[in-house]
């Protein structure tokens, strides 16, 4: 070959990679991104479960949510509930904010339909998934709002703190073990799960039903399904009741857990922790 034209081909060569070098710098350079060294310090102190529940995709882009907000002085309403209010407290301390201490939360199951108080009157005989049976039917009860009992929630949980009962069918929650990520609540396709305050010395009081149905038709399937009477309301000394839907509501941030309501509920649809 003739040597001219091997040195004309490696200068052309030479001139392609030179060109594409000096493409990919000003592409570099166009599209820099300034990574502010406090986000990998933010990073470290959090506990790398990557569970979502702070609403980011993962620790890593938690971190960077976390940097950027505190530029504006504050990083209020954003919160790690794996690592909680001490976590938080940390990483605030190690920006120069000061922050609220977050109430600490946990999953609530809201439905009491067990295998005795919501007897089955058919049998779903399909994957074993909530999800699933939810889009065939009503349930093994009727009830088209009780818990399903697949287990999506027990799935979802990267932290084994929710699991179904042999017993009564039904999801129970591991405080010990709970850390609010929410994906239990998300799994649900029948939002039957709740997450509410832990309340002082775990003492929590909640309506432990969805059926927004009349009282009549609900309590066809489920013996302790709320009627939506309105008795536990007119005895609620703070106001914490509301009956919406033919469903009563206890407001967690109203109250005060003297369990007035209780004993008045004619069906036993509002449950006590203590």
């Amino acid at each position: 070959m003739n040597l001219t034209v091997i040195i004309s081909s490696v200068g052309a060569m030479a001139a392609v990679a030179l060109l594409m070098a000096v493409v990919i710098w000003i592409v570099a350079r166009q599209f820099h991104v300034e990574v502010d060294p406090r986000v990998d310090e933010v990073f470290e102190m959090l506990p790398a479960a990557n569970c979502g529940g702070c609403g980011s995709p993962g620790c890593k882009a938690f971190a960077n949510r976390v940097v950027e907000t505190s530029k504006t002085g504050s990083i209020e309403g954003l919160s790690c509930p794996v690592g909680g209010s001490e976590v938080m407290a940390k990483i605030a301390s190690f920006l120069h904010i000061e922050i609220t201490e977050k109430v600490p939360t946990l999953a609530v199951v809201r439905c009491n339909g067990s295998k005795i108080n919501a007897p089955a009157k058919v049998t779903f005989d399909g994957p074993k998934s909530c999800a699933v049976a939810h889009s065939l039917f009503s349930g093994d009860s009727g009830c088209p709002f009780g818990c399903l009992g697949c287990g999506d929630c027990e799935r979802a949980c990267p932290f084994d703190a929710i699991y179904i009962d042999a017993t009564t069918g039904l999801p129970v929650v591991v405080d010990a073990k709970c850390v609010s990520c929410g994906k239990c609540v998300k799994a649900c396709p029948r939002h039957i799960i709740e997450i509410r305050p832990k309340g002082a010395e775990g003492k929590r009081v909640f309506v432990s039903c969805m059926n927004t149905e009349k009282g009549g038709v609900a309590r066809k399937n489920c013996s302790v399904a709320c009627i939506g009477c309105g008795k536990c309301a007119k005895v609620c000394p703070v106001t914490a009741i509301t009956i919406e839907k033919n469903l009563a509501y206890i407001d967690a941030a109203k109250c005060t857990s003297c369990k007035a309501c209780v004993p008045e509920c004619p069906t036993k649809a509002i449950l006590a922790t203590f």
